[in-house]
Formats: C-alpha cells, sequence, structure tokens
C-alpha cells in the first residue's frame, strides 16, 4: 500500500495519490500554478518530473531558475527529469497507451527504490494535436492512470491548453481525472467516471475519442 503525503495545487492542500487535469488558457496561467507545486515537491525532496515539448526545455528551467531552483544540482542529483514529449509520450513518432503507461510505472518504481518517498509530475499534453499514430488512445491512456495512480504516492498534472484543444476533446478528459484546475482553482471534478465504468462507455465514442 501506498504512503499518502501531503502536496498542494493552487493554495489548497491535498493528498497523494491523484490524478488532476488542468485546463490553461496561456503559459503565464500555466506557470502560476506548477511553479509553486514543484519548488514544494523539490523542498520536500519527493521525485519531480516534468515533461514537455523539447523545444521549450530552455524557457522551462530558465522559469524555474528565475524561480530559486539549482537547475544543475537538481537535475545532475535526479531529483529533477526535465524530459521530452518526443522521448516519452510520442517515443518513436506515436503514442501507444500501453508503452506510456508502463513507462510511467517503472518511473514511479525507480523512483521508490531510489528513496523518494513520493513522485509529483506535471506533463504538457500539447504533443496529441500533432495527430501522430495512436493519439486516439489518449482517453484510454488517461483512464488507466486512475489505475495506476493508486499503487503510488505520486500526484499527476496533465496539461491542457483550452484554446488549442477542442471542446468535445476537453469533456472528455474531464471524465478521466478526479480533479480539475480551471481559472487558477483546483477543485473535485463532477463529471469523472471510475475507470471501470469509463471502460464501458468506451464503445459510446466514436471510432476515435479525440473528436475534432
Amino acid at each position: 500500500m501506498n504512503k499518502q503525503t501531503s502536496f498542494s495545487v493552487c493554495g489548497e492542500s491535498l493528498s497523494s495519490p491523484m490524478h488532476i487535469c488542468g485546463f490553461f488558457d496561456s503559459k503565464e496561467q500555466q506557470y502560476e500554478v506548477i511553479i509553486p507545486y514543484i519548488l514544494e515537491g523539490l523542498e520536500a525532496n519527493e521525485k519531480v518530473i516534468n515533461i514537455l515539448e523539447g523545444s521549450r526545455h530552455g524557457e522551462h528551467c530558465r522559469c524555474l531558475a528565475e524561480n530559486g531552483v539549482s537547475i544543475t544540482e537538481k537535475l545532475s542529483s535526479g531529483q529533477l527529469e526535465v524530459l521530452a514529449s518526443e522521448n516519452t509520450y510520442i517515443n518513436g513518432g506515436e503514442f501507444a497507451a500501453e508503452k506510456m503507461y508502463k513507462t510511467l510505472e517503472q518511473t514511479l518504481i525507480s523512483a521508490s527504490r531510489a528513496g523518494y518517498e513520493s513522485v509529483r509530475a506535471c506533463g504538457d499534453m500539447v504533443w496529441a494535436l500533432k495527430n501522430l499514430p495512436g493519439t486516439d488512445e489518449l482517453l484510454e491512456y488517461e483512464n488507466s492512470l486512475n489505475l495506476l495512480t493508486p499503487k503510488h504516492s505520486v500526484s499527476l498534472i496533465c496539461m491542457y491548453d483550452i484554446n488549442s484543444f477542442s471542446q468535445n476533446t476537453l469533456t472528455d478528459i474531464l471524465f478521466t481525472h478526479p480533479y480539475v484546475i480551471k481559472d487558477g482553482k483546483i477543485s473535485k471534478n463532477p463529471h469523472y467516471i471510475e475507470p471501470s465504468s469509463l471502460i464501458t462507455k468506451f464503445s459510446d465514442f466514436s471510432s476515435s475519442p479525440l473528436k475534432s
């Protein structure tokens, strides 16, 4: 049984395990939420993982450094990992829900073995807009994370740009996250559907859950 650890998002105190969707209308709004979340994790000696487009890594690390993070130290120690979407979500130029699930699961197991009591991660989901092969497995993947997180002391924030994703997609994504961040505030998501129940609803979707 995983150990519950407390963490805060948007000024609210929560307990891991937790799977959250963050809806943001700008990078500024995104960073207002994730910077305190990342800093708190580093100060608590938790493992912190950020996944975003490789082209944004320089900007992202500068932003962390400006907020007091010793980037070189945290990266070299392994406490902080800044990973590229191209090497994780869409490794090999395609997305596979099961493969990404196993990648994340192994990362969580490795963090525990390395002595970290908890992991906090945030992933920018903009890669899903590229329409690469397998993107239609996104909803399945997000749903599967609700089976993975209870086994670990982890909090995950999946970050969606509300100006880029269609309303239908954002509605579908809401089904798969127990908590939602919107307008800089976090709340329990009334649209969340338990994993086993959502699996039976997959047949109600069109051939691609990511409706345009």
